[in-house]
């Protein structure tokens, strides 16, 4: 069945603390969030994005950000928690926090429609400063996050040039990567999306704020004039290769109609199928007309390659 999920993604750029400190400084960041969630709340998103480090001054001194760090705590974490309750959507708050045993991490968590926090990433690939001059140790697990429209991949900064990183998320089946970012990564973005076979939103601090389909396609961003983006995606859907499919597809749209869609981005051979409808899903689609996926397409010809009856002498 189409399963839409409406995204909002923030590039909002980071704020001086403008000489304010301790509680006084939480405060304004606090007030600067609400501030930005304002321009989203009426699209009535069921995810809002926020960029890495959001709650972060970029004026301050190493010492100065640890000590306005201590006196935080979890306060803008509550913040978007008691916003994500009263808007009924998950909140992607993305932030250095500190850890049980006093350690730090700079993390993703992700907040549900009841303000509490439904999974928590911390980025893998951290910039070697990160930790030499922040003190901030490394994430190891990459789990995907389960939510009542899907799963998410979270993804942070730096992060988004490791294959290793890429391979663990491919291979969990995301529907959805959740990219906090302070750089924006390119070709990197779309790259992700296809390798995943799940849709893409990144939320870029400053720059081009893009949600992107598991075919490559941006289907929305940022402008020079909005820092942040809103748009509805159908995670219902597959990628297929077009090999072995074309009487399939047609087969498919002559019986459904406008029920199902077929999107081509060109060029790669491969389409986007997706349920447009309440009556089935898409794997209910590639059951009844037979229609073989992309990986299960490129997985039989891995297998035809190393055949040896098939490999020249």
């Amino acid at each position: 069945m189409a399963r839409y999920v409406t995204i909002s993604a923030f590039g909002a750029a980071a704020i001086t603390s403008a000489g304010f400190r301790g509680q006084e400084a939480v405060d304004k960041m606090i007030k600067h969030w609400n501030c930005e969630l304002q321009k989203v709340l009426p699209d009535q998103p069921d995810l809002i994005i926020v960029p890495e480090a959001c709650d972060r001054y970029s004026d301050m001194t190493m010492e100065e950000k640890q000590n306005y760090y201590q006196t935080r705590g979890n306060q803008v974490r509550d913040f978007f928690s008691a916003q994500a309750k009263a808007n009924r959507c998950y909140i992607a708050y993305s932030a250095c926090h500190e850890m049980p045993d006093g350690t730090w991490r700079n993390s993703t968590q992700i907040i549900d429609r009841q303000g509490n926090i439904a999974g928590i990433y911390s980025k893998n690939h951290l910039v070697i400063e990160e930790t030499t001059e922040g003190g901030i140790l490394c994430g190891k697990d990459a789990q995907v996050i389960e939510t009542d429209f899907g799963k998410l991949a979270c993804v942070i900064c730096f992060d988004l040039g490791f294959d290793e990183l890429r391979l663990k998320y491919a291979a969990q089946q995301p529907d959805l990567i959740v990219f906090c970012s302070m750089y924006h990564g390119g070709l990197m973005e779309a790259y992700w999306a296809y390798s995943c076979r799940a849709h893409f939103a990144g939320a870029v601090c400053n720059l081009p704020c893009e949600i992107i389909s598991p075919d490559g396609r941006t289907l929305a961003k940022s402008t020079n004039y909005f820092n942040y983006v809103t748009n509805s995606v159908n995670l219902d859907c597959k990628l297929v290769h077009l090999d072995g499919n074309w009487e399939k597809l047609d087969a498919m749209r002559a019986k459904y109609g406008r029920k199902v869609k077929v999107v081509d981005p060109g060029l790669l051979a491969s389409v986007l199928i997706s349920s447009e409808c309440d009556e089935f899903t898409v794997n209910d689609l590639i059951k009844e007309f037979d229609i073989e996926l992309l990986d299960q397409y490129l997985n039989r010809s891995l297998a035809h390659h190393h055949n040896p009856k098939n490999i020249a002498p």
